[in-house]
């Protein structure tokens, strides 16, 4: 069947009756998280509230003064799902969301008029549209498209707005021999009744279920933004309509206004000055890592030179990545790996053959030189950064997922080094005393 908003899509408010109205779920999606909501599904005798379809979204209104979350088709009948229940036979008025329904009828319509002149005019057939919130695209059957073509199509659509040509809707049988003739991707499986026909006069005619403008100077104005590579050997042509052409050209005009500002510069020079800026940037950023990781080294010999300097090093800082922590703890460990793995391989006994008993000499050496554990931290102090835990592997190994689980993040190793990303460094101050509490241990001989 037709409803009341396929007959006049202009038609803002409506009195009605209800004919069902039973307890249902809703799963909607708020921020790509999906919730259950309890309410009820209600048919109505006759709607102005499209039902989802045909590319287009549902409408969005009141019915009774309840809220409609969500306008479905089944079959011939439209399910309008509300929070609260209305009793069956209750005659209740319909108002309607008209500033989202007349965007959808521009948008609408505005693919209708692009799609008939894209195949006029380069023989490219249009596969799929998606009417989104800001732009919509049109999935064409062609790979690329050349040159000038969508300037040329952009023109040609503009000139049928201004010529004032009218859109009618009309309702065919489904054995009507003209039903044959128009522009159509085929009937949903549940189709029932009469067939809907769109008649942009002497343009297009196409077989839809959606809401159109009466007249294409209705559509104000088409701007097509561009094309993008589509799936399968498609290309997708993005575009917006009517009242979105002007909002996005306010919001154009205003983040001009914003950058010349900023730049300092008129609107023409803007793409330069940024260029500029970005040159600049990427300079001094080379510079910064350069110097952070000559400030790396100088920490750790900082360290190894400072005679009290025990067997724990910690540092937090605000800039530096990866390799700034891996070179601090690569050269404050270098040494102390450098003379356990002489003493490993007996080279001083080697050396040196005639100078006694070496395990003497081992064991003072070991006493002297012990390892240290390393815990780095940079990024903001009450945010997200990275990490680093250096030092004998036992202690690195057991404690390092603590480490992790205190900064909310997560990490992985081996060999003596752990590190990873940290969501949080509120409590680095715990993973920090927890740290030293083990390396006291490895002072004390219990490690």
């Amino acid at each position: 069947m037709a409803f009341q908003c396929q007959r006049d899509c202009y038609m803002q408010e409506f009195d009605t009756c209800v004919v069902s109205c039973v307890p249902a779920e809703l799963t909607l999606e708020n921020n790509g998280k999906k919730e259950k909501l309890k309410g009820f599904n209600l048919k109505l005798k006759d709607t102005i509230l499209f039902p989802e379809g045909g590319g287009q979204p549902d409408d969005h209104g009141t019915v009774g003064g309840v809220p409609v979350l969500r306008v479905l088709r089944q079959g011939p009948e439209a399910v309008h799902f509300i929070s609260s229940a209305l009793e069956e036979g209750q005659e209740v008025h319909i108002k309607l969301d008209w500033e989202r329904r007349f965007d959808h009828m521009q948008q609408h319509s505005g693919q209708h008029l692009i799609t008939a002149l894209a195949d006029t005019m380069f023989g490219y057939k249009t596969t799929s549209w998606d009417l989104g919130r800001q732009r919509s695209s049109i999935e064409l059957d062609t790979a690329t498209v050349k040159p000038g073509e969508m300037e040329a199509l952009e023109v040609a659509v503009n000139e049928k707005i201004r010529a004032h040509i009218p859109v009618a809707v009309n309702l065919l049988s489904i054995d009507d021999p003209a039903v044959e003739k128009v522009r159509s991707r085929g009937l949903p499986d549940d189709h029932a009744g009469p067939i809907r026909i769109v008649d942009i006069e002497g343009v297009d005619a196409n077989m839809c279920c959606g809401t159109h403008v009466s007249n294409l100077s209705h559509l104000q104005v088409i701007k097509i933004l561009g094309t993008e590579k589509g799936k399968k050997n498609k290309t997708n042509l993005i575009f917006i309509a009517g009242n979105r052409v002007l909002k996005y050209a306010e919001k154009s005009y205003s983040i001009e206004k914003s950058l010349t500002g900023l730049l300092k510069t008129g609107a023409d020079e803007h793409v330069d000055a940024v260029d500029k800026l970005q040159k600049t940037v990427k300079r001094l950023q080379k510079s910064n890592l350069i110097i952070l990781r000559e400030m790396a080294v100088l920490i750790a010999q900082n360290f190894k030179n400072k005679p009290d300097r025990g067997n724990f090093f910690s540092l937090h800082n605000k800039d530096g990545d990866n390799e700034f922590m891996n070179i601090i703890a690569n050269e404050i460990g270098f040494q102390v790996k450098h003379i356990f793995f002489l003493i490993e391989q007996n080279v001083f006994a080697l050396l040196f053959p005639d100078s006694g008993d070496w395990s003497v000499v081992y064991t003072l050496i070991a006493v002297f030189v012990q390892d240290t554990v390393i815990f780095l931290t940079v990024g903001e102090e009450k945010g997200a950064g990275l990490f680093l835990l250096a030092g004998p592997e036992n202690i690195v190994t057991e404690v390092g997922p603590r480490v992790s689980e205190l900064l909310q993040g997560k990490g992985a190793g081996k060999a003596g080094h752990y590190q990873g990303k940290a969501n949080s460094l509120v409590k680095r101050a715990e993973a920090e005393a927890l740290l030293k509490e083990h390396s006291c241990k490895l002072t004390a001989g219990e490690e």
